[in-house]
């Protein structure tokens, strides 16, 4: 859970999943996200094994991020967050904890 805790770790595998992203794709994919924090979880991702960046020769330098094979093994886990997601979502708000009187 180290590797993948945090709050947009796993949400950057979700989006790379479905291919390789440029960092301005991925900035624009999860628009809360702060460049700060995009660049320190793909750093964190790189190094545990799950992200491979190729960096091309051209005018700007275009940096590419990509799933390696260790890394395409964590779509089950995120299949199974999704799902957990939308049942969230239609449980609603029903088990909330009531409000207290003042």
């Amino acid at each position: 859970m180290r590797l993948l805790g945090g709050r947009w770790r796993l949400l950057i595998v979700s989006y790379l999943i479905d291919g390789p992203k440029r960092f301005s794709e991925l900035r624009r994919c999860i628009p809360a996200i702060s460049q700060r924090m995009l660049t320190l979880d793909l750093r964190a991702l790189e190094k545990a094994g799950f992200v491979e960046r190729t960096v091309f020769p051209t005018v700007p330098v275009t940096v590419q991020y990509a799933l390696t094979d260790e890394g395409a093994l964590l779509e089950p886990v995120v299949e199974v967050m999704r799902t957990f997601e939308l049942w969230l979502k239609a449980r609603g708000n029903r088990h909330e904890a009531a409000p207290t009187a003042e």
